[in-house]
């Protein structure tokens, strides 16, 4: 009894607080970002146009297939669809969360502990995912399953997961050169076959040049949309660092590429060392999902969420690290976990917002990731 009772606690507690949660945001954002998705779902089942300049900092801006994916909340009704949607991450949470664990090789810590010092550390994240109705979670969970299939030898899964991805959220791209050089020839063809279905799917709907039209529609939408984000406190991507260090325009889009292609070769080092472990795929994973906010212009602080694989890594193998690297590494921590308007105060938070510090946290916990693979030890 007393051993079913411990196992009910910690459940227990999550779901109390995952309530509290909800009751909040209902007070407060409203799952807005959940509001966008319903909304596009609403047009597209009436072939409707799904991309409108007048929606504002709200546009639909993924691909009109994810619009369709979400016509099953639409009549729910809209109370009903946000308490559905909301139990739905929670539950992908837990999945994330979990599966980020039990996939690191050779783990020294317990998964209790790694479970709550990685959701400490991604709270912000975590709590801004939930109370906007968010999808990195559901995009977490495919690219988590897509390494355990590559792992299993089911390769053309793993290219099915990553090309569901894509629609989720099209930055899942960044796992295709992994794919590529891992899974091969069946993987890619599969991701091509899987994107390029999901891509004509809408035609069914709207046709085939209403389709056409849509594609079009949503490149513009992001192109245009671009720019006025990048001085956005919340926007910590590579592009919004430089915008926000030397004004935007020219110089800084050629340091943000530069600065992009350090990082790709960062990770080509990190994955060149892969023979030093015999299961490299984990930390060449999580490297590049902790790259996706800082490779997209539009990387939203929340993003985060995706690095959770790395945060587990590097608190699981911290106290290996070096000294120097150790305390890159809980600088990188801080930085991206504690720069929270509630921790700072407004005049501080305002300054590491401006200095896109949260930016310059994930930077230096891409270095410890190498800094793992270096010496052998993920």
């Amino acid at each position: 009894m007393r051993v079913l009772l411990r196992q009910l606690v910690w459940p227990l507690v999550f779901i109390l607080l995952a309530t509290a949660l909800y009751a909040g945001a209902r007070r407060r954002r409203d799952f807005v970002d959940f509001l966008v998705y319903r909304t596009a779902a609403e047009r597209a089942v009436r072939a409707e146009a799904l991309y409108r300049a007048e929606d504002g900092h709200y546009q639909y801006k993924y691909w009109p297939a994810f619009a369709l994916a979400m016509a099953p909340v639409v009549p729910l009704g809209a109370e009903a669809a946000r308490g559905v949607w909301y139990a739905l991450l929670c539950c992908l949470l837990v999945v994330f969360i979990r599966r980020s664990i039990r996939e690191l090789p050779d783990r020294r810590l317990p998964e209790r502990t790694l479970a709550w010092i990685t959701a400490l550390l991604l709270a912000k994240s975590i709590v801004q995912e939930l109370v906007n109705g968010q999808t990195n979670l559901l995009l977490g969970v495919l690219l988590i399953a897509a390494l355990v299939a590559v792992r299993k030898g089911r390769t053309a899964l793993a290219g099915a997961l990553v090309g569901v991805g894509m629609f989720v959220k099209p930055y899942a791209i960044v796992m295709l050169p992994w794919l590529a050089l891992v899974a091969g020839l069946p993987a890619v063809a599969t991701f091509a076959g899987v994107v390029a279905a999901l891509l004509v799917l809408p035609a069914a709907v709207y046709g085939w040049h209403g389709n056409l039209d849509l594609l079009a529609a949503w490149y513009r939408t992001v192109t245009d949309t671009t720019a006025p984000n990048l001085l956005l406190r919340e926007n910590i991507s590579l592009a919004a660092l430089w915008a926000k260090w030397i004004s935007p325009g020219r110089p800084a889009s050629a340091l943000a590429a530069l600065s992009a292609v350090a990082l790709i070769g960062l990770w080509a080092l990190l994955f060149s060392k892969r023979r030093s472990v015999h299961e490299p795929g984990y930390l060449e994973v999580a490297f590049l999902l902790l790259l996706v906010p800082l490779l997209s212009p539009q990387g939203w602080d929340y993003v985060l969420l995706l690095g959770a694989p790395a945060f587990v890594c590097l608190v699981d193998r911290f106290r290996e690290m070096a000294v120097g690297w150790r305390a890159a590494t809980a600088a990188g921590f801080v930085l991206t976990s504690l720069t929270i308007f509630d921790v700072l105060g407004r005049t501080l938070y305002v300054r590491a917002t401006e200095w896109s510090m949260v930016t310059v946290g994930a930077v230096l916990l891409t270095a410890g990731l190498v800094h793992l693979r270096w010496r052998a030890l993920a």
